[in-house]
């Protein structure tokens, strides 16, 4: 007998329809479909876009430009640092997301403002783009990696703290700063273990199997290796700092299920974690919230770092 799906996606009901076959844990094609695409979930989406354009335009000019840095050889491997006025400074690194085929460094620059007040130098990488890299992840993870030891070799000149570097990552961005949180530092660039002092994780993925289950894979070329390689939680081993993991209530199953699995698996490996539900947020609005010293993710990465909510 057919099943009946009368899932409410947008907040309100949906119009029965014909459950198709089991694809992953008990959603069809296209339940797994929906859930890792967080338009369907989020209908305000397009005004939070304007909203964050407008406010990176705003200070843009209120605080100028900011020092662009070169981390590789190819154009896009740039990275944008706002100068907080401390010296010897915490660094927060940020990764933005955008589903892996979209954004800028320059699109999350409203964000800069709290953590340069706050005493923290924040740095926002440019990196690849997954139709521009002909489908593969792995050269957008390898990109990440290398931004941060240039960071950490680049930080003394900029007035950072070499030795106090976290990372922070959004959507997609939380995926690859997953990937960068359990990379091996001493095999690949010569560096310390730990070099990353500090993670703060937002409404990411950290195993792939079910995400190459989606039509994510009509765009991304996934492979047993890839799905292997860059899924961080089968990874624990090489975590070597402290995390937050954190997803809104409002957001996709599949995007609230990763990060309570993820966090219980770093709980389980004995590593330290904290998981933050943001209650009546969605994907995009959790963004915002890192960008506000009160917000569910200010005030997780500004704890993370050891510096207060009151701007200096």
């Amino acid at each position: 007998m057919a099943e009946i799906s009368t899932i409410a996606q947008t907040g309100s009901p949906s119009s029965p329809r014909v459950k198709g076959s089991r694809v992953w844990l008990d959603m069809d094609q296209k339940e797994l479909d929906d859930a890792y695409d967080q338009r369907v979930y989020a209908p305000n989406h397009e005004v939070i876009a304007k909203r964050r354009r407008l406010a990176s335009e705003s200070l843009l000019k209120r605080r100028g430009e900011p020092e662009r840095l070169a981390y590789g050889p190819t154009a896009i491997e740039q990275l944008d640092i706002y100068k907080t006025r401390r010296s010897n400074a915490p660094i927060n690194i940020f990764i933005h997301g955008g589903a892996w085929r979209n954004g800028q460094a320059k699109d999350t620059a409203y964000l800069a403002e709290m953590y340069v007040d706050a005493g923290a130098h924040f740095v926002i990488p440019d990196f690849i783009q997954i139709d521009d890299a002909g489908g593969n992840l792995m050269p957008m993870a390898q990109q990440v990696r290398a931004a941060v030891a240039c960071v950490f070799k680049n930080a003394a000149r900029f007035g950072g703290d070499p030795n106090r570097i976290y990372i922070t990552g959004h959507s997609s961005g939380a995926h690859l700063s997953g990937c960068a949180l359990v990379t091996d530092w001493q095999k690949d660039f010569g560096l310390a273990p730990d070099i990353i002092k500090g993670g703060l994780l937002v409404s990411g993925m950290y195993d792939l199997k079910p995400v190459r289950l989606s039509k994510r894979s009509e765009y991304v070329k996934f492979t047993d290796e890839i799905e292997y390689a860059l899924s961080s939680q089968r990874h624990l081993d090489k975590l070597n700092a402290p995390i937050i993991v954190a997803h809104g209530s409002q957001e996709t199953p599949e995007f609230q299920r990763q990060a309570r699995e993820f966090a219980a698996a770093v709980k389980a490996a004995g590593k330290p974690v904290e998981l933050i539900v943001g209650e009546g947020f969605n994907h995009f609005e959790m963004q915002e919230t890192l960008g506000n010293p009160y917000g569910i993710g200010g005030r997780a990465a500004l704890k993370l770092m050891g510096l207060s909510t009151n701007p200096t």
